[in-house]
């Protein structure tokens, strides 16, 4: 479906800048989107190769597979034929976190080793497996408990209410994610989709030849618990964590004097979570006698690999989306779709950001802050785009980079999947916006 959407997104663009003599503005959007993709690409390098280095690290001490474990009830029904050990559990895990706390940069690694994992149980490279489909759903949901970069956004433009997003953000994006997860099982069951649907296992792997627990050996990749810390090493993880908490109640205290305690906070969750996040996976590391450098620089290297892996699908679809912008379709879309939308509560001014925010995130980005900025973002346009931007997710942008990481190129339910629940978080975020501040 990705070819055909490609193509039509291409062809559509060059015939709209014929017609409106946009054809220069759509020659210099090809260029300039390619050599960005390829600046966004390198950008990831970094940031992939260090968190699935922590990965590593969590994987080699033994934290991935005890996760695993405490959550798999939950998980198990949303993937009952993926082994409960499976560093995939673990990954989708991680991956479903951080987006739910807003560390984007987090969860996009652990979203990657989490299709790689899953792709080793697929006997059918390069075409999805329902577990593929129904993970992907789920991310590009955006269901979100923290959006902590949209408030960081309303606070900047001088919101009096920056965290007011929060209840919008909750219903739109636990919406999405309900109907996201539906559509997904439901398509799969679809004739077109199950005669195209992979085996989990291939032949070596087969559920005939090897039972689960095999399997979940298999897939811990030859890990072993390392066992429990030593008294002292358990000592100083605790002692650690009793200054890092004394440090964060000082600061915390010092600057509720002068700010605001909701803007306190937000900075707090902000800027402090990430860091913690490293200290407790170092630290797990380290008191489980893992060599911490070691393992990081290992799961570095498999990070460097897939953000070149990448770099293909990631020109393909930022030069199809730019294409799109700059020829004018988008501002023609919007003129016909205006009227339609405003039957529902959606403003002409909020409708861009609906169309674009599947497509780019930077581009709803820009016109997500254009908007607060024109009609302040306490208003109702603002909170409308503020909660879109917050609980929904750059959906072509996540399927090619997470595809591409692995070749899939038969992506079978995957879009319709994924664009339903894309139009369920736009229009439960309409409801919801005009509900409280209309």
């Amino acid at each position: 479906m990705l070819n055909g959407l490609f193509v039509f997104v291409a062809l559509v663009s060059i015939l709209t800048a014929a017609f409106t003599g946009g054809m220069e503005a759509l020659t210099d959007s090809v260029l300039s989107s390619a050599r960005n993709a390829i600046e966004l690409a390198f950008g990831l390098i970094g940031v992939m190769a260090f968190f699935l280095g922590l990965m590593r690290v969590l994987s080699d001490s033994g934290l991935m597979a005890s996760l695993a474990r405490v959550v798999s009830p939950v998980m198990k029904l949303l993937f009952p034929s993926i082994p409960a050990a499976s560093p995939a559990m673990s990954a989708m895990i991680l991956n479903i976190a951080a987006n739910m706390m807003g560390l984007a940069n987090a969860a996009t690694p652990f979203g990657i080793k989490a299709i790689t994992e899953l792709n080793k149980l697929n006997s059918k490279k390069g075409t999805a497996t329902n577990d593929m489909v129904l993970f992907l759903a789920i991310n590009t949901a955006g269901l979100a408990v923290l959006p902590s970069g949209m408030i960081a956004i309303r606070a900047a433009l001088g919101s009096t209410n920056a965290s007011g997003i929060f209840l919008t953000t909750w219903f739109a994006s636990g919406c999405a994610t309900a109907v996201g997860i539906t559509a997904a099982l439901l398509l799969a069951r679809l004739p077109r989709y199950r005669a195209s649907e992979p085996t989990l296992f291939s032949q070596e792997h087969s559920p005939i030849h090897q039972s689960r627990e095999e399997l979940a050996v298999d897939t811990l990749e030859g890990h072993t618990d390392p066992g429990p810390p030593s008294s002292p090493r358990r000592l100083l993880l605790w002692l650690f964590w009793v200054v890092f908490l004394v440090g964060a109640s000082i600061t915390f205290l010092d600057r509720i004097k002068t700010e605001q305690g909701s803007d306190v906070f937000r900075e707090m969750t902000s800027y402090w979570l990430l860091p913690a996040i490293i200290a407790g996976a170092l630290l797990y590391g380290w008191s489980r006698r893992t060599p911490v450098y070691d393992a990081l620089v290992d799961g570095a290297k498999e990070g460097f690999d897939v953000a070149i892996r990448i770099i293909p699908y990631l020109v393909a679809i930022l030069v199809a989306v730019g294409m799109f912008r700059a020829c004018g379709a988008l501002e023609i879309l919007t003129g016909v779709l205006a009227p339609l939308t405003s039957l529902i509560g959606m403003p002409a001014e909020a409708l861009p950001m609906a169309l674009l925010r599947p497509l780019t995130g930077s581009g709803a980005l820009g016109i997500a802050s254009e908007a607060m900025t024109s009609h302040g973002p306490d208003s109702l346009i603002g909170y409308m785009v503020s909660t879109y931007q917050g609980s929904t997710e750059t959906t072509f942008y996540v399927l090619a980079v997470y595809y591409g990481a692995v070749g899939v190129k038969n992506t079978r339910h995957t879009i319709p999947a994924c664009i339903v629940a894309d139009i369920t978080g736009i229009l439960a975020a309409t409801f919801i916006v005009n509900l409280m501040f209309g």
